[in-house]
């Protein structure tokens, strides 16, 4: 899918070729361009003012370094064959071209504006001559994300946004200008050509998006700090104080000041720096860990994690207070710097208070309870931990450990090292036992707090709810649903109902997927509507809706919202009242049941509760045998085991001989219709390994016609997962990746060859859906039906269904 998505873009195959190929050729690809070169293709302040007029152009023809070469290489991987594909070659070319040319000079014209006004960070960097063609590649994606979807449009633009601001905020160099400027101009020009396209209406973001929007802003506002770390000639105005979110080894100079100023302070110093030779060095990067955390609640949606995020950026402005105010003699440097700095978490803040409403689910009293028991545990725990054993080796501390001196210094083994300077003296580890008390009794703590955040935040705020589902058994009785809707009286599933009442989804969530179990069931009239209600519901709770297993009318549903389908299975129903077993189509189904009836093998009907003991052992030892053949559990979500038969409105045939040996059974769920079963659905089928074959077709046969005796209008067979016949739409990729899944798993649990036995009795065959929102949620969605099918997967079972695919 990648060569050919490649194929298709040799525009972008000829830059990332002459880039890298020019670069070779001039001895570029290690540390940019020479000198001598540099001067002649980059473009700055410098330049421009000799009259090098070409450098707006040239520059884009060379990167400044290997890193430089493989992070543009990427964008234009990433941006460039998509462009091509929806702008055309000659428009791509045109706005690269042309946004490099724009974005450089009105960056360059900035930094001359800001050097000129007296601004010191502008003037850092001044004299710095850029190149690369990045610049340009951002005004390009800018103009692309016109040309996208609703949801991936804001996503780009964000992104193309956030990337260059954080850089410039951050790393402060004059391409990061250059970037922000090309990254405007491109969102500018694509509004401008793209306006009054019907598709760019504004639309309000929902729920889920906005939060995913948020958690973004806070994963850059993590991100900054340590992309300033990685260069070290960092010069942005945020830079200035991005050691309170991510703690710097102290250089040979810092460390010689402190040891001028009193023994103490030269001794905290090299306790600081024998920190970042130890995995205690972690430490330095706890604010960015906690934010990325923290991003994770905020994109679920959870209240709790509002709270944190709002509490950790005001804390961090005070911070930023008591370093001004303890700064000495106030200068109009210190009064620009103190400025800076604040506007970060100023701004975070006021962006969290702004979209306040989209963050108010709480965590259940129950995970509030285990967060509390956990976190305050653990620090008691590390706590305890650092002053008891501390106290016993008080000699390996300087000066002396004393206990109060201990608890004073608790502090600074909880925050980063960064931080010590805010802190009062506390004692220096000097000794063996002492330098391990210091390096691991913090991290152990904000080990497990991160850990059981992360866990938290990602477990589903639900509650069983016993009522729920007797009412979804209720409303499905009286106006039924689809040939599958009795898969949702299962255990698992959770249930919402539209305002009225009157229809229903059953869902089960994996991560943050809602997996629907088949269509909407309920009211006829009101199921289309339920689409839309469900998707708003799990839009409010963080969740990626998911209809799976569903029909056409549910998917038509879901294509008005702008989702996509694919077709993961296909029913296979059998009308009953015209059915008649003759003719050459049906010899296979006459024979069976004539070999039953000369064996004296027949059929009974019963209740899987109100069978005899000795029948409901023989199925369950049917069962187990099958389980281990197989060796892998039963798939579970839309296929039934023995749990599922224990059902009284579920219809259990038997097939037993005279001795009253069981050779096979199935069993049978009602599709309901004002009340009353109009249909039947085939779920557990299961023979004897030794029994009599053709058992199976027995069976089906003897519950097709019992069904048409007692007026039933049809039977379903069911859906067989990733198997299907029909070819009426010209296959997606998705679709294509399916196919190949349904054959890689054929050996180990037919689905196709079910599908092919099906066909036995001339069913009638409907596509089943699976209809999504976001092509971006799919990896999430494909390990929530995953876990859905194969929830008790063990990691033996899991070797043994690689190997048996392998083989």
């Amino acid at each position: 899918m990648l060569g050919a998505r490649l194929r298709s873009a040799p525009l972008t195959l000829a830059l990332l070729a002459g880039l890298w190929l020019l670069g070779a050729a001039t001895r570029s690809l290690g540390h940019g361009p020479s000198d001598r070169l540099l001067e002649r293709a980059g473009i700055g302040l410098s330049t421009l003012a000799e009259g090098h007029w070409w450098t707006p152009v040239t520059s884009m023809f060379w990167c400044s370094g290997r890193g430089s070469y493989v992070f543009t290489s990427l964008l234009l991987l990433l941006v460039g064959p998509a462009a091509e594909h929806r702008l055309g070659r000659l428009r791509t070319l045109a706005v690269l071209v042309g946004g490099q040319v724009v974005g450089t000079l009105l960056g360059t014209g900035l930094v001359a504006f800001g050097s000129s006004a007296g601004e010191q960070w502008t003037a850092s960097v001044a004299d710095q001559i850029s190149v690369g063609p990045g610049v340009g590649v951002f005004a390009l994606a800018g103009v692309l994300g016109y040309r996208l979807t609703v949801l991936w449009r804001r996503r780009l633009h964000l992104l193309v946004l956030l990337v260059p601001l954080v850089m410039t905020l951050y790393v402060g160099h004059l391409q990061s200008v250059q970037r922000c400027a090309a990254a405007l101009a491109g969102l500018g020009l694509g509004a401008l050509v793209s306006r009054g396209r019907p598709h760019l209406r504004t639309h309000r973001s929902s729920h889920s998006e906005t939060r995913v929007l948020v958690a973004l802003c806070l994963v850059a506002a993590a991100f900054g700090p340590l992309l300033a770390s990685l260069y070290d000639n960092a010069s942005g105005p945020f830079n200035t104080f991005s050691e309170l979110y991510f703690s710097h080894r102290l250089s040979p100079d810092e460390v010689a000041d402190f040891c001028a100023q009193s023994a103490h302070d030269c001794a905290r110093a090299h306790a600081v720096v024998r920190i970042f030779d130890t995995p205690g060095r972690m430490m330095a990067a706890l604010i960015p860990a906690l934010l990325l955390v923290l991003a994770e609640g905020l994109r679920r949606g959870l209240r709790f994690a509002w709270l944190v995020t709002v509490a950790t950026e005001l804390l961090w402005a005070a911070l930023l207070c008591w370093l001004y105010l303890d700064a000495g003699p106030v200068s109009r440097d210190v009064v620009q710097y103190f400025v800076e700095a604040l506007l970060l978490p100023l701004l975070t803040t006021g962006l969290l208070v702004a979209t306040r409403k989209r963050f108010l689910l709480r965590l259940s009293g129950r995970s509030v309870r285990r967060l509390a028991l956990v976190l305050g545990g653990a620090a008691l725990a590390s706590a305890a931990t650092y002053v008891g054993v501390g106290r016993l080796v008080a000699g390996e501390f300087e000066p002396g450990a004393s206990a109060r001196r201990l608890v004073a210094g608790l502090p600074a083994q909880f925050l980063p090292p960064a931080y010590n300077d805010l802190l009062p003296d506390y004692p220096i580890a000097v000794g063996p036992v002492a330098r391990f008390l210091e390096t691991y009794c913090g991290l152990a703590f904000w080990a497990v707090a991160l850990a059981v955040l992360l866990s938290v935040f990602r477990r589903p705020v639900l509650h069983t709810d016993a009522a729920a589902a007797a009412r979804a058994r209720a409303l499905l009785a009286e106006h039924g649903g689809g040939t599958l809707s009795f898969i949702a009286t299962w255990d698992g599933n959770h249930y919402w109902f539209d305002e009225g009442g009157r229809a229903a989804v059953a869902y089960r969530v994996v991560g943050t997927v809602a997996l629907t179990t088949g269509d909407p069931f309920g009211a006829p009239e009101d199921r289309a509507r339920a689409v839309a209600g469900f998707a708003r519901y799990c839009d409010a709770r963080g969740w990626t809706p998911c209809f799976y297993s569903v029909c056409g009318e549910t998917r038509a549903a879901t294509a008005q919202l702008g989702w996509r389908s694919v077709q993961v299975a296909e029913d296979t129903v059998v009308p009953l009242p015209e059915l008649a077993f003759t003719g050459r189509k049906w010899q296979d189904i006459r024979t069976a049941l004539n070999k039953a009836g000369k064996q004296g093998i027949s059929a009974e009907w019963w209740a899987y509760h109100e069978a005899p003991l000795a029948l409901r052992e023989q199925i369950r030892a049917i069962s187990e045998e099958w389980v281990s053949e197989k060796g892998l559990p039963e798939m579970g979500f839309t296929l039934g085991g023995l749990e599922e038969l224990d059902d009284p409105d579920v219809r259990v045939l038997i097939a037993v001989d005279e001795q009253r040996v069981v050779h096979g059974l199935t069993s049978w769920m009602p599709v309901y219709e004002n009340g009353v079963p109009v249909g039947w659905t085939l779920d557990f089928m299961r023979r004897r390994s030794d029994g009599f074959r053709g058992v199976s077709e027995f069976l089906i046969a003897s519950a097709a016609l019992g069904f048409k005796e007692e007026g039933a209008r049809f039977l379903s067979l069911s859906g067989a997962p990733l198997a299907r016949t029909g070819q009426d739409e010209e296959p997606t990729g998705l679709q294509r990746m399916l196919d190949w899944m349904g054959k890689v798993l054929e050996p180990v649990y037919g689905f196709r060859s079910l599908l092919a036995f099906k066909a036995k009795f001339q069913p009638e065959y409907r596509p089943m859906y699976m209809a999504y929102p976001d092509p971006a949620a799919l990896p999430g969605i494909t390990r929530a039906i995953g876990k859905a099918y194969l929830p008790h997967l063990t990691a033996a079972q899991g070797v043994r269904l690689m190997r048996k695919l392998s083989g």
